[in-house]
This record gives structure tokens, C-alpha cells and sequence, in this order.
């Protein structure tokens, strides 16, 4: 037979509480290591008569089930407490859209509502929703506006299916929207586009404690406010970090990379990983007056050299490890034979400045125009083009772009470097020379608003394709660049474009959708803008001024 269990003065252990079970649980703990035959564990059912040493077991395995259940399933409930406030967010003092705008917005967000929230022939298609939406939030930034806080959950979870909304969402937000980010896990990325925030507990405790993205975010919201304090906060732990991790981190310095980086690049180029290093040795590169700068430039004087007139090329015959150490790889990720290589990333790296005195000539323009010997001309233009891109040398940029071959696109980022004008004028007149066939790059590199030159080129090209029995289809990118970025302006001469061809042509369709998506851009732009006699409506869209003739 079993003991009964010692009487306690505890009355939590009287009444069964915590105190009772876990004395209970320790007596059990006994029995088990100690044996059933010399400590006898307390069964929730009286032993049979033998009292032997399986019967014991079974009381033993009997009575830690029922404590076990016990504890999961006695819980008494706790006092009921209502559930705590949130904290209200800090007060946004920007003016909401006057109420057309409003509506406007709503309606883009709203499935099964046309463009400017009503039913009606002449609004855009559905197609167009995207980049009316995007013209909206663009617009009502730049005017310092806020969102209804109403349209604030579904503007959230708009940007969240599409990343280029998101910067204007958050702006347009505000407190209230990175109060309701913090509340709901799907809308974190807006943490990410706000400022610094103060958090709970120890300084920096997300940044020790939080998951990967959440440490990149606050990061990121970190180097916008605080340079210094981004930097010295991931050298902190930059030892510790995975090769992985650090490659992405080092992506914060894009955003106001500056000299006082410099050390901190420095050492990284120490790395272990190579990619590490690679990414370390172009942000140095893009620093001016950087101590990597000059070891390339010291590099670049020793394997190029202008001879009688000529530019000579002496690639260097082995990578080294300083050469490694400063993110160059020993082996090409392209095949390209390792000395061409090792040259165009030497020269890549190499500042800008360095060429015209290296090479005695006053400018860009005039070193583009020295003859090249030993077949190195293509490796040298590629690379100053790389550097020109790296470190925003529109000067650079401007003499390689006008050395292309009239039909030759330009290469990745070359374009984008130019002034805003510059660059319009520049695609306008590849257009006119190629038409549309390689010129999307150049368009995207173009931003919105496009010049009415640039919009012109694009027009008449389109109306040239259409003519010489080309569909609309083959050049659908440009056609979408165009609904994005076309000035609104232009709607009356799309209109009239679209109007020159048949009732049933597909052009007729996919033009008249541009020509509504730019009436609809004005509109948006006049109700964010209301003059006071306008009237509190959205346009329709019925075309301005008189359709022009197409031009063939």
C-alpha cells in the first residue's frame, strides 16, 4: 500500500495550487530515480494486494499522467482585464487632398471602380490603373498632402503587391500609417521607408534581437537619420555577421555615402568573402579623393600610356593579392581572357579625372578621339563608360555617348547620368534615326514627365510602325512607358493619332487608352491643384483642342 501524503501548512498546497503540484511532481521525481521498492510513489488508485514492485510502476506511470493533465487543464483564469489602448499615433499636420482627389484615390484602390471612382465610356481601361495610381501618390507628395485615414489600409496593402508605390505610400501615411505597420506584420515594409523611431528597451534592440529584415529596416531607417550612427553601429557587429548578411548591409551606403565611410570600406576590404570585398572596393570607388581611387589610378598609369599619338595598352600579367584585396577577381565570371579583364576593371575603378592629363588632352571628348593600338579600344570605352556610370560623370557620360554608332543603344545606366533635359533630347533623337525597336532602356532611363520632344519622337514612331503594318503588341513596353511618362498634354495629339485609323483597328484601341490615361493624368493634376472657381468633379475625359493630322 502507498503512503498518503504528508499534511501541509501551505494552503496553496491544501487547496491543490501550484505549491501542491509541484511537491507532488518532486515526490514522482523521488520514486523515479530512487525505485519504486525504496520510495513508494503516491498512486491515484490503491494498489492491488500483491503491493509488488510492477504494481508500484503502474502507480507510478498512473500518477504522473494525472498530474500531468492536472497541470495543463487546472488553470484557474486570472482577473478579466480589458485589452490596452493603443498609444495614439503623433499628430500630422499636412492638409488632406481637396475631396475630387479624394474620390480619385478612392476609386484606384477600389476593384470594380473605374479610374476616377464612377462608371463611365470615357475612362481609362483597367490596364491603365497602375500608373494612374502611381501618378496620383507622385503628385500629392510633391504638394506635401496626406492620405484619408479612411483609405489608409488599402493604400497599405496596394503598396505592399507593388514595390514602387511604397516610398510615396509611407510619405503620404504619415505617423498614422507607421503606427498601423507596427500593428499589422504584412505592412512592415513601410518601417522601412520611415524615419528613425525611438524603440522600447535598449538602444538598438532590434538590431540584437530582431529577425534579418527587420534588421536591415531599421538599418536602413538608420543611416537616413544618422549616417554615423548606421555605420558605427554594423561595425559593431560586423565581425559576427554571415558573409550573406554583410553583403547586403553594405547596400546601405548607397544612401549618402561619404568620405567619413571611408575607413569602415577600408577595412572591409579585408574581408573574408570575396563578394564582400568586390561590393566594399566599388562603393570606395565612387567616393572621390578615396585611397582606392589612387592605388587604381597608380595602376591604370602603368598599363596605359599614350606612344607617338596613340594610346598603348600593357594589361597587367598577373592579378596579385593587393590587386585581389581591392575587388578585383582573378578569374573572369564572363570567360573573357584574364588580362582584358583585369584591365577594364582597373579602369572601371579608376577616377575619371585622371585620363585627360594621363593622356595629354584637354577633355573626354579629345582622349575618345585618340586611336587606340593593340585592340583595346572596346575593353577601354566599356570601362570608362562603367566609371563614368559609378561615379556620375556626366561630362564622361556626354563624349561616350556621342562616340556611338548611330544605331547602337546606349549602354546600361550611361543615359541616366545626364541632366533630366539632356536625356530626353537624346532619345528623342535616337527614335527619329532607329524608331522604338532598342530604345525601351533609353525611355525608362527618361523620367516622368517626358519633354514634348521626347513625346513627339515617340508618337510619330508609333504612328510609323502602324503604318508599315507593325501591331501594337511588338512594342508594348514603350507604349506603357509612354502612359506613364508622356506629358498630359500630348492626350489631344494621341487622340488624334488614334482617331486617323479605323473604328476596329487594334491601334485605334491601344492609343485611345493612352490618350484617356493622360487625360486622366491632367485631371488628377487639376484636382490636387484646384484654382478656386473649378469645379469639385473630375474631368470625364472628352479630348482638348482640335485632333491634328497624323504624320506618317
Amino acid at each position: 500500500m502507498h503512503a498518503a501524503p504528508a499534511e501541509s501548512a501551505d494552503p496553496g498546497a491544501e487547496a491543490g495550487g501550484p505549491k501542491a503540484d509541484r511537491a507532488a511532481w518532486e515526490a514522482l521525481l523521488t520514486s523515479a530515480l530512487l525505485g519504486v521498492d525504496r520510495s513508494p510513489p503516491p498512486a491515484p488508485r490503491p494498489l492491488g494486494t500483491g503491493g509488488g514492485q510492477e504494481e508500484r510502476a503502474f502507480a507510478l506511470l498512473d500518477a504522473a499522467a494525472a498530474l500531468t493533465v492536472r497541470r495543463r487543464a487546472g488553470l484557474r483564469p486570472a482577473p478579466g482585464r480589458p485589452p490596452a489602448a493603443p498609444a495614439p499615433a503623433p499628430p500630422d499636420g499636412r492638409p488632406l487632398p481637396p475631396p475630387a482627389a479624394c474620390r480619385r484615390l478612392a476609386g484606384l484602390l477600389r476593384p470594380g471602380a473605374d479610374a476616377a471612382g464612377r462608371a463611365g465610356p470615357a475612362a481609362p481601361s483597367e490596364q491603365s490603373r497602375p500608373e494612374l495610381l502611381a501618378h496620383w501618390l507622385s503628385e500629392a507628395r510633391a504638394r506635401g498632402f496626406r492620405v484619408p485615414a479612411a483609405l489608409l489600409p488599402e493604400l497599405l496593402g496596394a503598396a505592399r503587391a507593388r514595390s514602387e508605390l511604397r516610398a510615396d505610400t509611407v510619405a503620404l501615411a504619415g505617423p498614422r500609417g507607421l503606427r498601423l505597420a507596427e500593428a499589422n506584420p504584412e505592412w512592415r515594409y513601410a518601417l522601412r521607408f520611415g524615419p528613425a523611431r525611438a524603440e522600447p528597451g535598449p538602444p538598438h534592440r532590434i538590431w540584437e534581437e530582431g529577425l534579418f529584415s527587420e534588421r536591415v529596416t531599421y538599418l536602413t531607417a538608420l543611416r537616413r537619420a544618422d549616417p554615423a550612427a548606421a555605420r558605427e553601429l554594423l561595425a559593431s557587429t560586423w565581425p559576427t555577421e554571415r558573409a550573406e548578411d554583410r553583403l547586403l548591409f553594405l547596400d546601405v551606403f548607397q544612401e549618402r555615402l561619404g568620405a567619413a565611410d571611408e575607413p569602415f570600406l577600408e577595412s572591409v576590404l579585408d574581408d573574408r568573402s570575396r563578394n564582400v570585398r568586390q561590393t566594399a572596393a566599388e562603393l570606395l570607388s565612387a567616393l572621390p579623393g578615396s585611397a582606392l581611387g589612387a592605388r587604381m589610378a597608380e595602376r591604370a598609369r602603368a598599363a596605359v600610356r599614350l606612344r607617338r599619338g596613340r594610346i598603348a595598352v600593357e594589361p597587367p600579367a598577373v592579378c596579385d593579392a593587393a590587386m585581389r584585396r581591392d575587388g578585383i577577381p582573378e578569374r573572369s565570371p564572363t570567360g573573357r581572357a584574364e588580362r582584358a579583364f583585369w584591365l577594364g576593371e582597373i579602369v572601371a575603378a579608376t577616377p575619371t579625372a585622371v585620363w585627360p592629363a594621363l593622356l595629354g588632352a584637354p577633355g573626354p571628348d579629345e582622349v575618345l578621339r585618340l586611336p587606340v593600338a593593340g585592340g583595346h579600344a572596346d575593353e577601354l570605352r566599356t570601362a570608362w563608360a562603367r566609371a563614368a556610370v559609378r561615379q556620375g560623370d556626366a561630362a564622361w557620360a556626354r563624349a561616350l555617348l556621342g562616340r556611338l554608332p548611330a544605331e547602337e543603344a546606349p549602354p546600361p545606366g550611361l543615359l541616366g547620368v545626364l541632366p533630366r533635359e539632356e536625356r530626353g533630347a537624346w532619345t528623342a533623337a535616337f527614335i527619329d534615326r532607329n524608331g522604338l525597336a532598342d530604345a525601351f532602356q533609353a525611355l525608362v532611363a527618361c523620367p516622368p514627365p517626358w519633354p514634348e520632344r521626347l513625346g513627339e519622337a515617340v508618337l510619330a514612331a508609333l504612328a510609323r510602325t502602324a503604318d508599315h503594318g507593325g501591331y501594337p503588341w511588338s512594342h508594348s513596353g514603350a507604349i506603357g512607358a509612354a502612359e506613364r511618362s508622356m506629358a498630359p498634354e500630348a492626350a489631344p495629339a494621341v487622340q488624334a493619332v488614334a482617331e486617323s485609323f479605323g473604328p476596329d483597328s487594334a491601334w485605334a484601341e491601344v492609343l485611345g487608352r493612352v490618350a484617356g490615361t493622360l487625360r486622366a493624368r491632367a485631371a488628377i493634376r487639376a484636382e490636387l491643384a484646384p484654382t478656386p472657381d473649378a469645379p469639385d468633379t473630375p474631368a470625364t475625359g472628352t479630348a482638348a483642342g482640335t485632333p491634328g493630322a497624323r504624320s506618317g
